[in-house]
C-alpha cells in the first residue's frame, strides 16, 4: 500500500503548476476498443474484462498473438493489425510484454490506454523505471493512461463496460486506487438504491491521477456526486483545486483515504513539523476544497445517498418526527449528538401539527403522532408539509415505522404509497431537507421516497450522522484552495538570527534584541537594552528544555551570573539577549508552517507555546491564508476562550495574533526551500501581539 506522502513516483507538475487540460472522451467513450492479452483461461483479467467489453455497444477486438480465437470469436495479432482506428486499448499481458503492447496501441492511433498489467512502479526498481518510460511515451504521443495495475474503467452512460466485474447502474462517479473497495462500495450502494455512472481505477497513476478523473467528472452530466478512495494524491492542491471545481458544478467530492494516524515526517526538527499529521494535512485540504472526507465505505454510501436525494439546510434547527414515543426521543438524542438543534417549536408551529394529528399526539418537537398512522396514513405527509414549510425549521429527522403500515391490508399498504409520494412531492415544493429512518427501508413506500429525492437510513444513528454532515456543508463553508505566490530569493541560513532577521522583514514583530557570542559583547548589548532581560543559548532547538533559556534578569550583576551558568552547562555557539516581553494577560501560541510534500505549505496554529505538544490544540489549513481565514482557525481551537476573555479575562488582540499567522504564511509559501517555520511562542496580548522565538529548517 502508498502512503500518501511515497516519493517513488512524482507528480508532474509541482504544488500549484499548471496542467494539462484532461479531455478524456477516448477513455470513456471511444470509438472502439481493442482488449490486449485477451484470454479463455476463466483465472486471468484478460479473460475478465474481455466478457465484460462484450456487453458493451461499441466495436471490441480480441487481441491475442497465439490464439487464432478466444471466447469463441477471431482474434487479431496485435493492434495495428485491426485494420480500423481504434481510440481505447486495454493492456492485460504481464509486465515484461507491457511496453511492446503500448507501443503498439500508439502506432495504430490508439488516444488512451488502460493498464491492466501489474508489476510495474509498485515493484519498484526496473518495474518503475519501465512503467516511467511507457508514460512519457503516452504523453508524448499526446494520449492519457490509467494506471497500470488497475482493475479497468466504465461508463454506464456511453455503454462502455471495461472493468473486471459489474458494476450497479446510478449517478455516482467512483474513483479508487482499490479494487475490492470500489466493489464493497458498490454493494452499500446497491443498499441505499444507487449505483454508479463512471469507474475508473487509478492503479499507480502514472499519467492520469485522481485529479485528472474528477475534472472528467466533473463535466459528466450523468454523473451527481464523486466518491473517491486514494491512497497517494501526487500534486494535493491540483487535487483539491479539482474537488472544488466539482463542488462547484454541483457534484460534491467525498473522500476515503489513510494513513491518518502516521507522522508524515518522522524526523521532524520542529513543534509544527511533529505536530502536522498526514491525516492533518488531508483534513486541511478537505476544508478548503468542500470536500466531504468519511472513515468507512459504508459511511462513503450513506453521505452519498443525502447529498444527491438531499438539500444543504439553511441552519441546524432540526423538528424530529416519529409514531413512536420511544423512536422520537432516540432520534431526538441522536441528532443532537450530530450538533444538531432538536428547539421547542413556537407556538403557532405547534397549533399547526396538532390539527393534523389525534388528541393525544406530542407536537412540542419531538412530534409523536401517537398512532394517527393507522387512522390516517395522510397525516403523515400533511404533518411533513407543515414542518418544511415552517420558517422555524431548517430540517426535518423522520424515524419510526413508516413503510410497515401496508401490511395491515392492501388498502392501506396503497394509502401509505400515495402518502410517500406525496411527502416526497411536498419535499421537493418546498424545497426542504427531509432525512428518514425506518425499520422498513426495504418497502415500496421506502423506495417511493427514494425515488421522489428523499433519502432513507435503517438506523436512527446513520440517519442523523448525514443529517448533520449536510448541515455541517452550511456552517462550515469551504475556505477555497488558496494560490501559492511566485518564489522570492531562497534563504540559506538558517541561524536564529537570520531567521529572526527574516521574519522581522516580513512584518513579524520581535522585542529587541542582540546577538553575543563573548561577555563584553553581553555588557555592551545590554547597555542598549531595557531590563529585565531574557539569555537564550543559541544552536539547541529545545533550549528552554535544558535551561538554556534564563528569564527575568534584573541587572547588570545578574546578567553575568546567567552567562556564566549557562556557559558552564551547555558552552553555546552564541547567545541572544532580548528584552523581556511584558507577558501579563497574555496567551501563548504555538504558529508554524511545514511544507507538505504533495499539498505545499500548511499553517498550523495551537495553543500552548512551549506546551503545545502537551494540549494538542491545533488547527491547519493550505497556505497561505489571509488575516481573515487566520482569524477563524484561532478562533476554531477548542481553547479560544483563552482568546476572546474567559472568566474575567482581558481580551487578546486577535487581529494582531492573526496578522502574525497569515504573514508567516505568506512568507513560508513564498519560500518553497523552507520544510519548516515557526515562532513560538507567540504571545497574544490585550492591545497587541509579538513573537517570542523563531525557527526555519531548510528542505
Amino acid at each position: 500500500m502508498t502512503s500518501i506522502i511515497d516519493n517513488a513516483a512524482p507528480a508532474r507538475t509541482g504544488t500549484d503548476g499548471n496542467h494539462p487540460a484532461s479531455g478524456l472522451d477516448a477513455l470513456f467513450s471511444p470509438n472502439a476498443v481493442a482488449i490486449v492479452g485477451a484470454s479463455d483461461d476463466t483465472r486471468k483479467y484478460g479473460n475478465w474484462i474481455a466478457v465484460q467489453a462484450l456487453k458493451g455497444t461499441r466495436p471490441v477486438h480480441l487481441v491475442n498473438r497465439t490464439r487464432s480465437t478466444v471466447l469463441g470469436l477471431p482474434t487479431v495479432p496485435s493492434v495495428t493489425a485491426v485494420g480500423s482506428p481504434v481510440e481505447l486499448a486495454v493492456i492485460a499481458v504481464p509486465a515484461a510484454g507491457f511496453e511492446a503492447a503500448v507501443d503498439d496501441a500508439l502506432a495504430a492511433g490508439a488516444k488512451a490506454i488502460v493498464g491492466i498489467s501489474a508489476g510495474l512502479g509498485e515493484a519498484g526498481g526496473e518495474g518503475l523505471e519501465l512503467e516511467r518510460r511507457v508514460a512519457a511515451k503516452v504523453q508524448a504521443a499526446g494520449a492519457r493512461m490509467l494506471g497500470p495495475n488497475c482493475l479497468g474503467v466504465l461508463d454506464h452512460t456511453s455503454g462502455l463496460t471495461l472493468a473486471s466485474n459489474e458494476f450497479p447502474v446510478g449517478n455516482i462517479g467512483v474513483i479508487s486506487q482499490s479494487g475490492n473497495l470500489a466493489l464493497e462500495l458498490c454493494t452499500l450502494l446497491v443498499d441505499h438504491g444507487l449505483g454508479v455512472s463512471r469507474f475508473a481505477s487509478l492503479g499507480n497513476q502514472a499519467d492520469l491521477d485522481a485529479a485528472d478523473l474528477i475534472e472528467a467528472y466533473a463535466g459528466h452530466a450523468g454523473t451527481a456526486a464523486i466518491a473517491v478512495y486514494c491512497e497517494d494524491f501526487r500534486d494535493g492542491r491540483r487535487f483539491a483545486r479539482a474537488a472544488a471545481k466539482a463542488a462547484a458544478a454541483g457534484k460534491p467530492v467525498v473522500l476515503l483515504t489513510v494513513g491518518a494516524t502516521d507522522a508524515s515526517v518522522r524526523n521532524a526538527k520542529s513543534h509544527t513539523g511533529a505536530m502536522v499529521s498526514s491525516g492533518i494535512v488531508v483534513d486541511a485540504a478537505c476544508r478548503a476544497a468542500g470536500i466531504e472526507q468519511v472513515a468507512s465505505p459504508a459511511q462513503m454510501a450513506h453521505l452519498l445517498q443525502a447529498l444527491v436525494r438531499s438539500r444543504v439546510p439553511a441552519g441546524s434547527r432540526t423538528a424530529v418526527f416519529a409514531d413512536g414515543g420511544g423512536q422520537a426521543s432516540v432520534a431526538s438524542d441522536s441528532a443532537a449528538a450530530q450538533g444538531l438543534d432538536v428547539m421547542e417549536f413556537p407556538a403557532e408551529l405547534q397549533a399547526a401539527v396538532a390539527a393534523e394529528l389525534p388528541p393525544t399526539a406530542a407536537v412540542s418537537n419531538p412530534v409523536d403522532v401517537a398512532g394517527g398512522g393507522e387512522q390516517d396514513i395522510m397525516c403523515f405527509a400533511r404533518v411533513l408539509d407543515r414542518l418544511t414549510a415552517s420558517n422555524a425549521v431548517d430540517a426535518t429527522l423522520m424515524s419510526g415505522y413508516f413503510g410497515g403500515y401496508g401490511s395491515y391490508g392492501p388498502e392501506l399498504a396503497q394509502k401509505e404509497i400515495e402518502a410517500a409520494h406525496a411527502m416526497a412531492a411536498s419535499t421537493a415544493a418546498r424545497g426542504g431537507t427531509v432525512v428518514v429512518q425506518t425499520m422498513n427501508w426495504e418497502s415500496a413506500a421506502a423506495d417511493a421516497l427514494r425515488g421522489g429525492g428523499v433519502p432513507v437510513y435503517r438506523g436512527i444513528e446513520e440517519a442523523a450522522w448525514a443529517l448533520g454532515r449536510l448541515a455541517r456543508r452550511h456552517a462550515e463553508p469551504a475556505t477555497g484552495v488558496p494560490v501559492l505566490p511566485a518564489p522570492a530569493e531562497p534563504v540559506t541560513d538558517a541561524g536564529y538570527y537570520p531567521s529572526r532577521r527574516l521574519l522581522a522583514g516580513a512584518g513579524i514583530p520581535f522585542v529587541a534584541a542582540a546577538e553575543v557570542a563573548t561577555r563584553d559583547e553581553l555588557l555592551s548589548a545590554a547597555r542598549g537594552l531595557n531590563y529585565p532581560l531574557v539569555l537564550k543559548a543559541l544552536g539547541d532547538e529545545h533550549k528552554s528544555d535544558r535551561g538554556g533559556v534564563v528569564l527575568g534578569i534584573a541587572d547588570a550583576s545578574a546578567l553575568e551570573a546567567a552567562w556564566d551558568d549557562v556557559q558552564a552547562r551547555l558552552a553555546p555557539p552564541s547567545c541572544s539577549l532580548e528584552e523581556m516581553a511584558q507577558l501579563s494577560g497574555a496567551v501563548e501560541l504555538l504558529v508554524g508552517v511545514r511544507r507538505d510534500p504533495r499539498f505545499g505549505p500548511i499553517v498550523l496554529v495551537g495553543l500552548g507555546g512551549v506546551f503545545a505538544e502537551v494540549l494538542r490544540d491545533v488547527r491547519c489549513a493550505l497556505g497561505p491564508v489571509t488575516p481573515e481565514e487566520a482569524r477563524r482557525l484561532l478562533l476554531s481551537l477548542r481553547g479560544a476562550a483563552l482568546l476572546t476573555g474567559a472568566r474575567g479575562r482581558a481580551p487578546v488582540d486577535l487581529d494582531a495574533a492573526a496578522e502574525i499567522v497569515a504573514r508567516l504564511s505568506v512568507l513560508a509559501a513564498e519560500h518553497p526551500e523552507i520544510s519548516e517555520i515557526e515562532c513560538n511562542p507567540v504571545a497574544a496580548l490585550p492591545g497587541r501581539a509579538i513573537a517570542l522565538d523563531a525557527r526555519i529548517v531548510l528542505d
